[in-house]
């Protein structure tokens, strides 16, 4: 007979319990709070782990910290565990989101757009990386790793912080909205991709066969999910819709993208490219659903109205709104919060840092504006147009916040440069507001445009 498993140690349970509601409490506080100075909810729930951490309470009273940030790397586990799970939840939420349908449309003008705000600040951050101070490196990592992970997060961008952006500044309905959000959609999923394969060569090393054996795996994930993956998809989710209320269309959708980061993960990828792609399969359920219940003769044509009777049916995405809801609301803090415990501005009191994390900043902003505004220009767009596509583009967020968080789990990044990149996130996801009030200002809107904003008005109301 083998030993039972020992139980979770009552302490470590209240300590932990404790930790979630004054994180979540501060988190809330400080969000509501940015939202009324017209910033992003991310810059308070970061400001959470800032002040409840090593950064200030750390400072003025340390025996305070040991108690919301404790040495016990069990004790923290527990919190990282439930960040984990939000934040895995958060990123299939974003491809269960994405418009396939759009980037169809956008076309050539969105590759260009993309690429250009990908693959230039990509290159600049690879090659920063190789220049950087090594007291910006861990001892264990490789100059070779650590500019690949430098790369990838000058590159991201954060399709929920322009959504938000965009939605609160009257924004989606013009062409250039519409436009960030194709081009924004694609980085994010190049970006995911390029974490996967950089995150398997932080764990096996820089070699040629590791990085090629670790492109085929995933593009092999890709194919099989499209080929295999999406029609057990569509069939799970539309047995358990069958179901009075959306309870299990929720399980079923969570399960969906466990088991796809869980596929990754053993592939020794990073475990969020799979849930971005199970993201992507439900999302083209979803699609598919909106366009079957558009069609003539059916009742349910607004999907953002329940429909009247049982008959009618529900939605994929009205069934999944409450998940939604909790992870925006609840766990995606609890991760923003977390991730801000880890962060240490004593670090830029070194020169050598200081100097460093300006330089990366800059090397931030002028890269992925550089390169929106060219794929613009390239495109024909004015400039003005173009200014308003690099500002929308620069916006970090969360999904830079993800990927510092990845590499200090990986230990590629130290905390001085984990620091300096959720530093980037913040800066960036500031400033892009007011600049592109500023650039659309100046862009006369279309016939195009005012009958779309007249649909989605119509909808909305």
């Amino acid at each position: 007979m083998s030993n039972p498993v020992p139980s979770l140690d009552p302490h470590a349970l209240l300590v932990f319990l404790l930790q979630a509601a004054l994180l979540l409490l501060v988190a809330l506080a400080l969000g509501r709070l940015a939202t009324r100075f017209g910033l992003p909810a991310l810059v308070g729930e970061l400001l959470t782990g800032v002040i409840l951490g090593p950064s200030l309470l750390g400072a003025l009273a340390p025996g305070a910290l040991s108690f919301v940030l404790p040495a016990d790397a069990d004790q923290l586990h527990l919190l990282d565990a439930v960040g984990q799970f939000g934040v895995l939840l958060l990123v299939g939420l974003t491809g269960a989101q994405l418009d396939v349908a759009m980037l169809r449309r956008r076309g050539a003008t969105g590759v260009r757009v993309s690429l250009g705000g990908l693959l230039i600040p990509l290159a600049l951050g690879i090659g920063a990386g190789f220049v950087v101070p090594a007291a910006l490196l861990t001892d264990s990592s490789e100059r070779e790793v650590f500019a690949l992970f430098l790369g990838v997060a000058m590159c991201v961008t954060a399709i929920p912080v322009i959504a938000k952006t965009l939605a609160d500044m009257g924004l989606l309905h013009r062409d250039i909205g519409q436009l960030t959000l194709g081009a924004g959609m694609v980085d994010d999923a190049v970006g995911w991709f390029l974490l996967s394969v950089v995150s398997a060569a932080a764990t096996t090393g820089v070699h040629a066969g590791t990085v090629t054996l670790s492109v085929v795996y995933l593009l092999g994930f890709v194919a099989a999910a499209l080929l295999v993956g999406r029609p057990l998809v569509r069939w799970a989710l539309r047995l358990a819709g069958r179901a009075g209320d959306g309870g299990p269309r929720v399980t079923v959708s969570v399960v969906i993208i466990l088991l796809g980061a869980a596929a990754t993960h053993a592939m020794k990828m990073e475990a969020l490219f799979g849930a971005f792609v199970a993201g992507i399969l439900i999302g083209l359920v979803r699609a598919e659903d909106e366009r079957r219940r558009a069609a003539p003769g059916d009742a349910a044509v607004d999907l953002h109205v329940e429909p009247e009777t049982p008959r009618a049916g529900r939605g994929v995405w009205q069934d999944l709104l409450p998940l939604r809801t909790v992870v925006l609301s609840v766990l995606a803090p609890l991760f923003m919060a977390t991730a801000g415990l880890r962060m240490d501005l004593t670090a830029l009191a070194d020169p050598k840092v200081l100097v460093a994390a300006v330089a990366l900043l800059a090397i931030a902003i002028v890269g992925k504006f550089t390169g929106a505004y060219l794929g613009a220009r390239l495109s024909r767009l004015t400039h003005w147009e173009g200014i308003a596509l690099g500002a929308g583009m620069n916006a970090r967020g969360i999904v830079e916040v993800v990927v510092a968080t990845t590499g200090l789990r990986l230990g590629v990044l130290s905390i001085a440069t984990y620091t300096v990149v959720v530093l980037i996130a913040v800066v960036t996801s500031v400033m892009g507001p007011p600049i592109l009030r500023r650039a659309m200002a100046r862009v006369e809107q279309t016939q195009a445009e005012a009958e779309r904003e007249l649909a989605l008005a119509g909808r909305s109301s």
